[in-house]
């Protein structure tokens, strides 16, 4: 029988992980596997490699082989290490793959982790573009992981990228353009927030324990317009709401450079049931991790930033987002969990 095509649900990842498809679970009580309802939370493993440079190996060539001239020392994480910012680490995680031939993986930050500027990319044996695991791939996965803003606390098990798995190949379904909102609840209110630079360490397991004062600038935009820095980093919202259907996942797109001086959206997966009334999610906004680049920009009220692609589940999920709690679900502007409101 023919397999539907589309990317898998939870349901169907638990079948990969039974079948040993997916290996290295941990499964120990402060860490059970986390499935979300269309994709695998990945887990860091026990050591960090300090590089001098990101890297991809290329065809034939294992990412132990490449990363040899590159290595500046070794982080051990099993008591918890500060991974500094401008640095970039090399994370073995827990998880391997055996995947079948008919299956490939796409990886993508977690929206924490967006949402706290630590850039992350999936890398794999023979690698030959990131976040991408061609069908059939047998080995480890390692995660490029890169602070921009914050120093991070990381600890092994800690989770800060996440892994779709799809069946046959990317079918487009339509795509929605995402617009910025800069009017917020009126004048003066709070439309998003500038990162500061130089702030204190983010603790990845202190959850609503960061006061947020001491490392985001609260910004308003008078007329409706914003000007984004070079380099600085912000927290802003869609004007529109934003809804998945139940058989549909979404990924948002990177900015296209024609559009402006900026980059939009680390962390891209939005799962099915994110913003729909069956899962209590009416109104929900798409949160921005937007970046300066190059030179000062611009932003305009209502002015297009980023866009989604929807994508066919090959079925619905025995679980919609939000089912058992999230902190994103019917969401506003709001920060990563690890700070307060």
């Amino acid at each position: 029988m023919r397999m539907k095509q589309g990317i898998l649900p939870r349901q169907s990842i638990a079948q990969l992980v039974a079948d040993k498809h997916v290996l290295g679970l941990l499964e120990d009580a402060d860490h059970p596997p986390s499935l979300q309802p269309a994709s695998l939370d990945l887990c860091l493993g026990d050591t960090a490699l300090r590089l001098r440079a990101s890297f991809l190996p290329g065809r034939g060539v294992t990412v132990a082989e490449a990363v040899k001239n590159i290595v500046m020392h070794e982080v051990d994480l099993t008591s918890g290490a500060v991974l500094e910012t401008g640095c970039v680490y090399l994370i073995p995680l827990r998880e391997s793959l055996n995947l079948p031939k008919d299956i490939v993986g796409l990886a993508n930050p977690k929206s924490s982790t967006g949402r706290l500027d630590v850039f992350t990319r999936v890398i794999c044996d023979g690698g030959e573009q990131f976040d991408t695991i061609p069908p059939g791939y047998e080995g480890p996965l390692y995660m490029e992981v890169a602070p921009r803003t914050f120093p991070i606390l990381a600890r092994p098990g800690d989770r800060l990228g996440q892994i779709r798995f799809r069946r046959g190949a990317h079918h487009a379904l339509r795509t929605q353009h995402v617009s910025i909102d800069l009017q917020g609840d009126g004048e003066g209110s709070v439309i998003g927030y500038r990162a500061k630079r130089h702030s204190g360490l983010v603790d990845l397991r202190r959850l609503k324990a960061h006061e947020a004062s001491e490392y985001w600038e609260p910004l308003s935009a008078p007329n409706g317009t914003l000007v984004l820095d070079p380099e600085e980093f912000y927290i802003l919202a869609s004007r529109e709401a934003v809804e998945i259907p139940v058989d549909e996942a979404a990924e948002m797109a990177p900015i296209a450079p024609e559009i402006g001086e900026f980059r939009a959206h680390y962390a891209g997966f939005f799962d099915p049931g994110f913003g729909v009334s069956e899962a209590g999610g009416e109104g929900s906004r798409a949160v921005l991790e937007v970046r300066g680049r190059d030179v000062p920009f611009l932003l305009r009220h209502g002015q297009p930033v980023a866009k989604l692609v929807f994508e066919p589940m090959s079925e619905k999920p025995d679980q919609l987002y939000g089912a058992q709690g999230s902190h994103y679900q019917r969401q506003g502007l709001r920060l990563s969990k690890h700070f307060t409101s």
